[in-house]
């Protein structure tokens, strides 16, 4: 049984309110084509019809012998019936030859149907095998069980008939849609655009990657990390650059973002970092710094900066510690990309998990743990990936779920179970 947690307060916003701020300012965004082999995880933008019979003709589901049923109803292998072979058919090619009575015309799998034939007897009930194996030439088979009308036969239209709508808008585009659409012939798709994410670290003592590292500085890893994010969740990364902690370096990288979709910061947004963060952000739009009741992750910015009279640039400020910026991304920035994409469902997979630590709330915040999950017998397990400080960045890649534990919850004891947000799933996790 869980314990209620003393230091729980209502004052702070909950995740559910600052994603609901967010997410009210997220709209879709406008049609493309593309080709259909750049459309996996895309949302579409219109219904989808078809203009062609899938299958477009009579064809055999069985490599085989096209006949008339009705000369195999006395078949059997104590007494088969020997039917000449007039002709064979492939697939890709179209049948020269009509069946008559007592023939038949050797067919591949998908092959039209020839002329005059019914049903299809398959080689595994015919006698090809044994005269293949003797090398003899098939002048004859024999046919070893009987059809029924029909048998063996995949009919016109059978799975998609011309002007069925096949797909409504806003299906998500799976491996399976887009089998199914380039059957239909479809070349480019209409498709929600991808958003293009603008990405821009500030703090003067990040160092980009190549450059050599000095005492005080630190590489920039957020901006990767987020980038990444980016790219997983079907959105264009586009690394503007790291702002240094004045007005006028920070000016310039937020003109550079002004064209693009949605803009991610990290770092900037605590009450010990620089004023000058928070006031050029507030001067350029309308900004909020919010205390969100989560841990990590407690500082979030959101707001916008004015593009235009009209236009406006959603503004997304991350924490700098690591793991906060990418636990606050998952909660915050993951959903606002799938909104813009057209995606409904917006909530992270989650499981519950047998606990292998007991957590401790001493904070009254939700808390993400960071765990690895296991599945041992019929029962998922989660354990935590050592150190929780939110500057320890090996914790979170060791881990492929986040663990939450209610702000009014002050203790969920070992072999308990937990709600667990997976964020990725593996092979080895099954």
């Amino acid at each position: 049984m869980t314990t209620k947690n003393p230091n729980f307060s209502e004052n702070m916003l909950s995740v559910e309110e600052a994603r609901e701020n967010i997410l009210n300012m997220m709209f879709v965004l406008n049609t493309e084509y593309l080709p259909i082999s750049d459309c996996l995880g895309q949302v579409l933008s219109e219904d989808i019809s078809s203009i062609i019979h899938v299958p477009p003709w009579n064809n055999s589901a069985m490599d085989g012998f096209a006949v008339i049923a009705n000369d195999t109803k006395r078949a059997s292998e104590n007494t088969p019936v020997k039917l000449t072979v007039i002709d064979s058919v492939y697939a890709g090619d179209m049948p020269s030859s009509k069946v008559s009575p007592n023939t038949a015309i050797r067919i591949m799998t998908g092959a039209p149907i020839p002329d005059g034939a019914n049903a299809v007897v398959p080689f595994e009930q015919t006698n090809e095998i044994q005269q293949k194996a003797n090398k003899q030439h098939l002048e004859t088979i024999d046919i070893l069980k009987p059809v029924k009308e029909n048998d063996y036969i995949r009919f016109r239209g059978e799975d998609i008939k011309s002007g069925d709508n096949i797909f409504k808008k806003g299906t998500i585009l799976r491996p399976s849609e887009i089998g199914v659409l380039a059957t239909l012939g479809f070349k480019e798709i209409p498709v929600i655009r991808k958003p293009k994410i603008a990405i821009i670290s500030t703090g003067n003592e990040l160092t980009d990657l190549g450059e050599p590292i000095k005492l005080g500085k630190i590489y920039d890893a957020n901006t990767y990390s987020i980038a990444s994010s980016v790219e997983k969740y079907g959105g264009t990364p586009i690394i503007i650059g790291i702002a240094k902690d004045n007005e006028e370096s920070l000016n310039d990288l937020l003109d550079k973002a002004l064209d693009y979709d949605i803009l991610v910061t990290s770092a900037g947004v605590s009450k010990g970092d620089y004023d000058i963060v928070k006031n050029i952000l507030s001067q350029r739009g309308n900004i909020e710094f919010w205390s969100v009741n989560m841990k990590p992750a407690k500082p979030i910015a959101f707001g916008w900066i004015n593009k235009s009279e009209n236009e406006k640039l959603p503004l997304l400020g991350l924490p700098g510690n690591p793991v906060s910026a990418m636990v606050a991304f998952e909660q915050f920035v993951r959903p606002s990309i799938l909104k813009l994409k057209g995606y409904t469902k917006l909530d992270k997979p989650s499981i519950h998990a047998i606990l292998k630590n007991t957590i401790k709330n001493e904070d009254g915040r939700r808390m993400y743990i960071r765990v690895l999950v296991k599945k041992e017998g019929v029962d998922y397990y989660a354990e935590a990936t050592g150190n929780q400080g939110s500057h320890v960045l090996t914790s979170m890649a060791k881990a492929n779920g986040l663990a939450v534990c209610p702000e009014n919850v002050l203790e969920i004891k070992s072999g308990q179970k937990i709600e667990v947000q997976m964020i990725d799933w593996h092979v080895d996790d099954l």
